[in-house]
């Protein structure tokens, strides 16, 4: 278990599943919260390779904060199939401000645990994290 600098330490499952994301391709999306009274972020939910970029959006919260990992696939013009890891920062205008400062400050150590991120997002509303912004950074 590591030691987030905000004091939040980081889950074994939250690896674990990101691992498996990444190598065996098993998951679409994984959300993470961090859970305060544990002081640690933990794995909050994990969404099947079947669904689709908008169900994903669809399970952040509106009013709290999470961290998470899409991975996307695309054809790019050249016709050829690839995928990237997106990290999104999950931060809407309407989250406690406490809660806006504890994933701040804890979001560069977290991402240093999952290896392999490519794309990198902060977001504060649905439209930043939009299919549109994530088809435009993937390129």
């Amino acid at each position: 278990m590591a030691n987030a600098a905000s004091g939040m330490a980081v889950d074994d499952e939250c690896k674990l599943r990101f691992l498996e994301l990444k190598a065996k391709r098993t998951h679409r999306f994984i959300i993470y919260k961090i859970d305060e009274k544990k002081k640690m972020v933990v794995v909050e939910k994990v969404g099947e390779p079947v669904l689709n970029y908008d169900e994903f959006a669809a399970t952040l919260p509106a009013n709290e904060c999470r961290y998470a990992i899409f991975d996307y696939d695309f054809v790019t013009e050249e016709n050829c199939q690839k995928s990237k890891i997106f990290f999104i920062a999950w931060s809407p205008d309407t989250a406690r401000v406490r809660s806006k400062m504890i994933y701040a400050s804890s979001k560069e150590r977290f991402k240093r645990e999952l290896d392999g991120i490519q794309v990198e997002l902060q977001a504060t509303d649905s439209a930043e994290v939009g299919l549109d912004v994530i088809q435009g950074r993937a390129n």
